[in-house]
C-alpha cells in the first residue's frame, strides 16, 4: 500500500467522536493511511463529543485505541505521536443549537474556505438533521464541505426520507456520501473487475448459465453490548437492507458505460427496482426469521438472545434473516438469489456463491458436480472456482473427481489488505462517490423491505429458534429445498 498518491489537506471533523465506531474503525483507518504516506502532514482529525475531555486526554484515548486495534508491526512511536499531533478535540453536542459551537468555529480560525472540510456523523441517524442544521445556522458549511451518513438511514422508507429531506436541506446530493462499510471491502469491489475485466465469467454471467446465487454475511458474535441498538434494528434492518442488497446489485447489474460514479450506481438502481415484490402475506414463502437460542461456539456455552439482552426481557426481534429475491429481467429469470445473515451461526464468513447448472447429460460414469464460483469477501479474501477433474488414482476407468482453483488475495499480492473505511474515508476527500449510495438507491431498497416488515409485525411468518453455533433456522433450508437447492456448507457433506 506504499507509494500511493496522497490526497489534499483536510479536515475531518467527527461527530461522536468518542464512540465505539471512531476508536474501533475510524481513527485506526486514517492511521494507516497515514502510515502510507497518503495524509499531508497539515491535515487535521477533530474529534467531538459531549465528554468534557481536553485535547491531551482525547489524544490518550486515540493512542490507546491504536494500541488496541492496530497490529503491533504497523505501530512505531514516531508515526504514531506524528498522527496524534494531527488529532484534536472539542467538547460538542452537535444536536444543540447552544451547545460549544464557538470552540469549533475558533479551532478553525482562518483556514481558507478552499480546504476540505469532512463532517461525519457517527451518531444516532435521528440526530443528522439537526447536527447538519445546527452546521449551516453557524456558517460552517462551505463550499468545500462533505457530510457522511453512517448507516442506517432510517427504520423504513418513511424514515429514510425524512432523514434525507433533512440532511438535504443543508447538503447538495453530491456532498452527501451515505456509507456502507461492505463497499469499501476490497473482495466486493473486485466484483466489478472478476466480472467487466474477465469476459470468460462475464458470458456466462446469466440465467443461461446460472442456476441460483447465494450471499452470506454470518457471525459467531451475538449482540455484544449493542443489545439497546440491535433490539430496535433486527437482521432485516441492519445487515440485509444495506449491505447484502447492495453486494446483490454489484452481482447482478448489467455492465455500466464507463467506471463513473453515477453510471455504476445507475445500473444497481436498475436492479433494486427489479426485484420482485415480497408482500406482507407471501413472507411465509420467501422468507426466513430466527432468533439464537443457548448454544456452543468452539467449547464455549454461550447464552440466548434474551439473555444477552438482559434479565426478564423478552423480544421478537429476528437475529437471523435469509430470504429468497427474484430479478425480473432477462438476464436473471428464474435464477433465485439467496440472502442469508445471523448472529452466533456456526463461522464468520461473509461469501458470495455462484452455482452454475449441470450439464444436460453426462458421459461419465460417475456425473460430475456442477461447478461452483465462490468469491469469499471475509476472511481470507480471495475467489475459488470448484471444478471436476480426472481422478489422478490409478483406476480401469475415467472418474472424476472436484478439485478447486483457490486465489487468495493477499498471499497473491503479498500485502495486507486494508480495512474498508481506509479507502472510503478518502474516497469523501477526493469527492468520489462510487462506493457510497445513493438517496434513490435508499429509497428503492427501503420500497422492497417494507413489506417484508410489515408481514414479520403481523406475525405471517414464524420466528423460530436456532442453537447458537449452527446455520440458523430449518425454515432457512427449507427455503431451498423447495427449489432443490443447498446452502453451500450443505454441499460439503
Amino acid at each position: 500500500m506504499a507509494h500511493l498518491p496522497p490526497v489534499d489537506t483536510f479536515d475531518y471533523i467527527v461527530f461522536g467522536g468518542t464512540g465505539d465506531l471512531t476508536m474501533r474503525k475510524l481513527l485506526p483507518a486514517l492511521y494507516h493511511r497515514y502510515r502510507d504516506g497518503q495524509i499531508p502532514e497539515d491535515s487535521r482529525i477533530i474529534g467531538t463529543a459531549r465528554s468534557p475531555l481536553s485535547r491531551a486526554e482525547y489524544q490518550q484515548r486515540a493512542q490507546a485505541a491504536l494500541g488496541e486495534h492496530v497490529k503491533p508491526d504497523a505501530l512505531d512511536d514516531a508515526t504514531v505521536q506524528r498522527f496524534l499531533n494531527m488529532v484534536y478535540y472539542v467538547s460538542l453536542n452537535g444536536a444543540e443549537a447552544d451547545s460549544d459551537w464557538p470552540a469549533l468555529k475558533a479551532l478553525f480560525g482562518d483556514a481558507s474556505t478552499s480546504r476540505i472540510r469532512v463532517y461525519y456523523l457517527a451518531t444516532s441517524p435521528a440526530l443528522y438533521g439537526q447536527i447538519c442544521e445546527n452546521l449551516s445556522r453557524e456558517d460552517l458549511i462551505t463550499a468545500q464541505s462533505r457530510v457522511v451518513l453512517e448507516k442506517p438511514i432510517g427504520t423504513d422508507l418513511a424514515s429514510a426520507e425524512a432523514i434525507n429531506d433533512s440532511v438535504g436541506r443543508h447538503f447538495p446530493e453530491n456532498h452527501i456520501f451515505r456509507i456502507d462499510h461492505y463497499l469499501g471491502k476490497e473482495t466486493v469491489q473486485n466484483l466489478i473487475a472478476l466480472r467487466f475485466a474477465n469476459p470468460v465469467f462475464e458470458r456466462l454471467w446469466s440465467c443461461d448459465a446460472i442456476d441460483y446465487v447465494q450471499i452470506t454475511a454470518a457471525e459467531t458474535v451475538g449482540v455484544e453490548g449493542r443489545g439497546a441498538y440491535y433490539d430496535r434494528s433486527g437482521a432485516l434492518r441492519d445487515m440485509i437492507q444495506n449491505h447484502l442488497l447492495q453486494v446483490l446489485c454489484l452481482v447482478a447489474m448489467d455492465p455500466p458505460v464507463s467506471l463513473e460514479a453515477d453510471a455504476v450506481r445507475n445500473e444497481k438502481l436498475k436492479v433494486l427496482r427489479a426485484l420482485k415484490p415480497i408482500s406482507a402475506d407471501d413472507v411465509a414463502i420467501y422468507t426466513s426469521r430466527g432468533q439464537y437460542a443457548r448454544g456452543t461456539i468452539g467449547d464455549k456455552t454461550v447464552g440466548s438472545y434474551l439473555e444477552d439482552l438482559g434479565e426478564g426481557v423478552t423480544s421478537e426481534t429476528e437475529t437471523f434473516v435469509a430470504l429468497k429475491a427474484e430479478i425480473l429481467t432477462w438476464r436473471w429469470g428464474n435464477v433465485p438469489f439467496y440472502l442469508r445473515s445471523g448472529k452466533r451461526m456456526a463461522e464468520k464468513c461473509s461469501e458470495i456463491v455462484i452455482q452454475f447448472k449441470s450439464a444436460p447429460w453426462s458421459i461419465f460414469s460417475n456425473r460430475p458436480e456442477p461447478n461452483r464460483l465462490i468469491i469469499r469477501i471475509q476472511p481470507d479474501e480471495g475467489v475459488m472456482l470448484c471444478v471436476s477433474t480426472k481422478d489422478p488414482t490409478p483406476t480401469d476407468s475415467l472418474t472424476l473427481r472436484d478439485a478447486d482453483i483457490n486465489v487468495e488475495f493477499e498471499k497473491a499480492f503479498n500485502i495486507r489488505y486494508p480495512d474498508a473505511y481506509e479507502r472510503l474515508l478518502l474516497d469523501v476527500v477526493r469527492g468520489d462517490p462510487i462506493l457510497f449510495i445513493r438517496r434513490d438507491e435508499v429509497a428503492a431498497a427501503w420500497r422492497w423491505i417494507d413489506p417484508i416488515l410489515q408481514g414479520w409485525k403481523e406475525r405471517k411468518a414464524p420466528l423460530e429458534p436456532y442453537a447458537a453455533g449452527t446455520w440458523g433456522p430449518e425454515g432457512a433450508r427449507n427455503l431451498l429445498s423447495q427449489s432443490g437447492h443447498l446452502w453451500h456448507e450443505d454441499t460439503k457433506k
